[in-house]
């Protein structure tokens, strides 16, 4: 099959997305910056290969998709959007949601004039052209703001102002570029302002109604079962696509607002399924913003950007023109929206400081500026063209410098979080407990969650953080920030519900990071759903059974000289190894089809029955062997 088959197009769009994400997560980089590097590479660079089959660029989407490109984007768009909808619970607005209403309210005014002001006076555009670029700048969108919050630990305040801000002001932006266009496009006479205005606002009121319209609807035919399991999800989407076009035709850019307020309805009433649609949509959405970066990045020319100008027929005074306008937005529009919007709010200043620095553009921006200054250009509009290279560019410069440098700058405010490096253990119990002091004294942090008052009473004794609730519920999931958390151990009386823990949790946290304690194998097979801890893989019993023969946790450190194979033979045939504990915190636990990579330097865990004095005798006459660090 040739190169230049469009099969092999979208199956390098695909490997080039996914894995600049699965990179991002193994170095830690922002996702989004690694994305842009890659579309960039399979785009404009691969062209200046010389051979005939890169005569273009390997994918060159105008070329390859021609006029499906448009749709496409916007599809997937929508779809991102609803699904970042489905993620904002209004519970999360406990903390945020005073400031993301002053966001939107003060901010999106205050940002669209700063915008503006810093379009014509710093790049040199037209009022009208300013006017509707400062609109679309007020965005940020899901697609850059989601992978970002990936790699960050800011804490729950912090994470849901930037995530609500992204996703609510995803369709104002684009709305107020519909507004900036249709006066354009009337004339711009004072007698039209009002006709456009009760237009655009007419219209977004009745895309709001067919979104709240669509979420309660699926909320109310889902659970009644009028449709199947193996329905749901695809029937879902169909619905947001059909939303998203229906309103689109009523007013451009419309769809916006009914796919965010669907999935904003349906993330707050109660439906069955919910978990496995919001999991559905999480990974379309993540292919969706993997082949739409890798598509936009490589739509980029490097003709289109050297190309732009402003009124200044000197190159070198558009260059500086150039860069004086990412700067003014960089270090001066985006700052002081923020700061002003929250002025006299409760968000400490630390976080605000965070926040006014934080807010890469995405695929929002680059596809409604594109789409808006085709039409502007097939208008005649002045200084239109500049529209498309001025918008890659601030896409370009948010993205690395706030991706780069988010979690430097969240380190210097004093509200990163640093990895998560906790465990949480559920099940209150004698082996959970002793198991969670001796890693207090190995300086991990350690939480047990138990629904019982009664149970969490010895682990408070021993000054353990303790945690009282069903981990399972929402709300406990709320209170209780799974992000801290590097492991989960669910080891209660119950193994279904501990494999249950695991199957609803693994996603959230990964399959690797969750784990349970064996099943009982003298009941019916049961098929685990978590990693079951230890080679032997003992029940709750097993374990209480050890604690009542006074069993204990003991702590080694390999060395050089006193390896692995050296604690083997000291440890009593019966022990149990439980994790290794690496020099940069982090825990790997053995487990039925896991042996950790021991190292020097490394400590093991173990868990082993109380050495009998025949036993100490035998040491005694044994030859001297250097003793492991503890």
């Amino acid at each position: 099959m040739a190169l230049d088959s469009l099969m092999v197009k979208i199956a390098v769009i695909g490997v080039a997305g996914v894995g600049a994400q699965w990179i991002a997560w193994r170095t830690g980089k922002p996702a989004i910056a690694l994305m842009l590097i890659m579309g960039i590479i399979v785009g404009p660079l691969s062209s200046l290969i010389p051979l005939d089959i890169f005569r273009g660029g390997l994918i060159n989407p105008e070329r390859d998709f021609g006029a499906l490109m448009e749709p496409i984007i916007k599809l997937a768009v929508a779809v991102i959007l609803f699904e970042g909808g489905l993620s904002l619970n209004f519970r999360e607005l406990r903390q945020a949601g005073w400031a993301v209403m002053r966001i939107v309210v003060i901010g999106v005014p205050l940002g669209w004039f700063l915008g503006t002001l810093a379009a014509h006076y710093g790049a040199g555009l037209s009022w009208s052209v300013s006017a509707l670029f400062g609109g679309i700048l007020v965005v940020t969108g899901p697609t850059v703001i989601g992978p970002m919050l990936r790699t960050l630990r800011v804490g729950p305040r912090v994470s849901n102002i930037l995530k609500w801000e992204g996703i609510v002001n995803d369709p104002i932006g684009a709305l107020l570029a519909v507004f900036i266009f249709a006066y354009v496009t009337y004339g711009g006479s004072g007698t039209n302002i009002a006709a456009i205005s009760f237009d655009v606002i007419g219209s977004t009121f009745v895309a709001a109604l067919l979104g709240a319209a669509l979420g309660w609807g699926v909320t109310w035919f889902f659970p009644r079962g009028y449709v199947p399991e193996y329905l749901k999800a695809p029937m879902l989407l169909i619905l947001v696509i059909g939303g998203f076009v229906l309103a689109d035709i009523i007013q451009h850019e419309t769809g916006l607002v009914t796919v965010t307020i669907m999935g904003v309805v349906m993330a707050n009433r109660p439906m069955f399924s919910s978990h496995a649609l919001r999991r559905f949509k999480e990974d379309l959405s993540v292919l969706l913003i993997s082949g739409v970066f890798i598509i936009l990045s490589a739509t980029l020319d490097w003709e289109v950007i050297t190309s732009f100008q402003t009124s200044s027929p000197d190159p070198v005074e558009g260059v500086l023109r150039f860069t004086g306008f990412l700067v003014l937005l960089l270090f001066v529009v985006r700052p002081l929206t923020i700061l002003v919007a929250l002025l006299f709010s409760s968000v400490p200043w630390n976080e605000r400081l965070f926040i006014a620095w934080i807010a890469p553009r995405g695929i929002v921006a680059v596809a409604i500026t594109g789409l808006f200054a085709i039409r502007l250009v097939d208008y005649g509009v002045e200084d239109a063209e500049a529209l498309i290279p001025l918008s890659f560019g601030v896409v370009i410069a948010t993205i690395f410098a706030h991706g780069f440098s988010a979690k430097w700058w969240a380190r210097r405010l004093g509200i990163d979080q640093g990895p998560a490096d906790g465990v949480l253990l559920v099940g209150a119990n004698r082996w959970t407990i002793d198991f969670g002091e001796l890693l207090k004294k190995l300086d991990i942090p350690v939480t047990i969650a138990d629904p019982s008052q009664y149970a969490l009473r010895a682990a408070r004794r021993r000054e353990l953080d303790v945690y009282r609730g069903d981990i399972l519920d929402e709300v406990s999931q709320e209170h209780l920030d799974l992000g801290q958390f590097q492991e989960l151990i669910a080891a209660t009386d119950n193994d279904a519900y501990n494999a249950l823990i695991c199957d609803d949790l693994g996603p959230e946290m990964g399959y690797d990071s969750v784990s349970q304690i064996g099943t009982d194998k003298d009941r019916a097979p049961y098929h685990s759903r978590g990693r079951v801890l230890m080679r032997s893989a003992p029940t709750i019993d097993d374990l209480l059974k050890c604690e009542d023969a006074d069993w204990v946790f003991t702590r080694t450190k390999i060395t050089e000289k006193f390896g692995i194979a050296d604690l083997k033979q000291k440890l009593d045939p019966e022990a149990l190894m439980i994790c290794v504990l690496k020099p940069d915190r982090r825990l790997l636990f053995y487990s039925t089809d896991a042996r950790p990579i021991v190292e020097p330097g490394d400590i093991i865990v173990s868990y082993a029955p109380p050495a009998s004095p025949e036993t100490q005798r035998e040491k005694k006459q044994r030859p001297p062997q250097p003793e492991p660090a503890v």
